[in-house]
C-alpha cells in the first residue's frame, strides 16, 4: 500500500536517497543559518533586543546541518550536490521571498521593514518546516537512526514559529500590521508554488534513484498537485494567521547543544 511513511521508508532505507534527502536538507538548513547570521549582525540599532533571537535562529539551522551530516556520516556517506531544481532557499531567494542576498552581503544596517520583511518571510517558511517536521516525527520518533534528530529538530522549528509570531504581533502593535498581511500573503501564495515545483523535482530525482514505476510517480505527482490546489484555494491562509503562542520567548536563551550527533 502506498503510504507517507512507506515512501519516506522507503527514501530512508536506500543510501543514495537517504544521501540525497540529507544533503538536501543540510543544504537548506546551512543556507537558513548564513542568512540569519548576517541579518543578527545588521539589525537596525532600534531593534538591536532581537539580535540575540536572530542569531539563536540562525545557530540552530547550523545546528541542524551538521546534524543531518551527521546523519550521513554515521552510515558511512558523503553529501552530494544539491540540484539546483531542489533547493528551496535558494529558488525562494530568486523569486524575491526575503532579503536579497546581496543586501545581506552588504555591510549596510537593514531597516525596520527589513526586519519586518525577514520575520514575515519566516513565519510563513518555519510552518512548512514545522509541519514536515511534525509529520516525520510521527512516523519515526522511536527509529534508532533518525529518532533523537528529528525530535530535535522538531522542537526547533516549533520554537522557530512560536519566536515569528510573537515577534510579528509585536510589530504589528506598532503599526505594521497592513505591510505585515501584505508581505505574509505575497510570500505564503509564492512558498506554496516554489514547494509544489521543488517536491516534484525530489520525487523525479527520488523515483529514479528508487527505480519507482510510472503509475507509481504519477501517483505521487498527483498527490503532490492535489497539495498545491488545496493551498491555492485557501490552505495558504494557516501560513498569515498571527496567534499568541504557547511558547512565550522561545528563543530567549543559547542554542541547544547537538554534540551527540557530531
Amino acid at each position: 500500500m502506498l503510504s507517507a511513511r512507506s515512501v519516506f521508508r522507503e527514501i530512508l532505507d536506500n543510501d543514495e536517497s537517504f544521501r540525497l534527502f540529507c544533503s538536501i536538507a543540510a543544504s537548506g538548513e546551512a543556507q537558513g543559518g548564513w542568512e540569519n547570521g548576517r541579518i543578527a549582525a545588521l539589525v537596525p540599532e532600534t531593534e538591536r533586543a532581537l539580535a540575540p533571537k536572530i542569531a539563536r535562529h540562525g545557530a540552530d539551522e547550523d545546528k541542524h546541518g551538521r546534524i543531518f551530516r551527521a546523519l550521513l556520516k554515521k552510515r558511512g556517506l558523503q553529501p552530494v550536490d544539491v540540484p539546483p531544481e531542489t533547493d528551496y532557499t535558494m529558488l525562494l531567494e530568486r523569486h524575491g521571498i526575503g532579503l536579497a542576498h546581496d543586501r545581506l552581503k552588504a555591510a549596510e544596517p537593514l531597516t525596520v521593514q527589513d526586519i519586518v520583511t525577514y520575520l514575515a518571510h519566516s513565519r510563513v517558511t518555519e510552518q512548512r518546516a514545522s509541519e514536515q517536521m511534525r509529520l516525520l516525527l510521527r512516523y519515526f520518533a522511536d527509529d534508532p537512526d533518525i529518532g533523537r534528530a528529528v525530535r530535535m529538530i522538531s522542537h526547533d522549528e516549533d520554537n522557530h514559529l512560536a519566536y515569528c509570531h510573537e515577534e510579528l504581533l509585536r510589530f504589528a502593535y506598532a503599526g505594521h500590521g497592513p505591510a505585515i498581511q501584505r508581505t505574509l500573503r505575497d510570500c505564503a501564495l509564492a512558498e506554496i508554488r516554489i514547494h509544489r515545483d521543488v517536491s516534484l523535482a525530489v520525487m523525479e530525482r527520488m523515483g529514479r534513484v528508487l527505480g519507482w514505476a510510472p503509475a507509481k510517480r504519477q501517483l505521487l505527482a498527483a498527490g503532490i498537485h492535489a497539495l498545491h490546489g488545496y493551498e491555492r484555494a485557501g490552505g495558504w491562509r494557516r501560513m498569515v494567521s498571527l496567534k499568541t503562542p504557547r511558547r512565550r520567548d522561545a528563543l530567549g536563551g543559547p542554542a541547544t547543544s547537538a554534540a551527540e550527533f557530531a
